[in-house]
């Protein structure tokens, strides 16, 4: 049996790092995933939701915020319970394994401080080197 998802998308929310009572870190949240709804047509949003343990819940919530891109890989799971008025439901969430940045620092910085890029350099701000180095390279 096969069960693994990739996804990438954007927080719905700033995820929020809970506790258990076993002093086990979790952070539950959502993803906002585009998907097609017919071929050449406009695009959907999917709002999947997402559970992540231990170091990935504390690196989630210290890292990634509200509209921020992230990828995902992980597994389905179901949980069943019963809601207020007595109804069976089933659950349908996403276990991460593993997060990763999707977009540079820079592309997610709107409103922030700015990012320096090379551009703001100029020929003075280096220094040259000088000799032979190619004597000194492995290769």
């Amino acid at each position: 049996m096969f069960n693994l998802v990739v996804l990438t998308g954007r927080l719905t929310a700033d995820p929020e790092l809970k506790t258990t009572p076993n002093g086990i870190s979790v952070t539950s949240f959502s993803i906002a995933v585009s998907r097609r709804y017919r071929s050449g047509e406009t695009t959907e949003t999917d709002f999947i939701n997402i559970v992540a343990w231990r170091q990935t819940a504390e690196f989630i919530t210290r890292y990634f915020k509200k509209g921020t891109m992230i990828g995902i890989e992980g597994s389905i799971q179901t949980r069943r319970y019963t809601d207020k008025n007595g109804n069976n439901r089933t659950a349908f969430e996403v276990v991460a394994n593993n997060v990763q940045f999707v977009e540079s620092k820079r592309d997610n910085a709107a409103g922030s401080e700015p990012v320096e890029s090379f551009s703001n350099a100029t020929a003075n701000d280096f220094t040259e080197i000088s000799g032979d180095m190619d004597d000194d390279l492995p290769f």
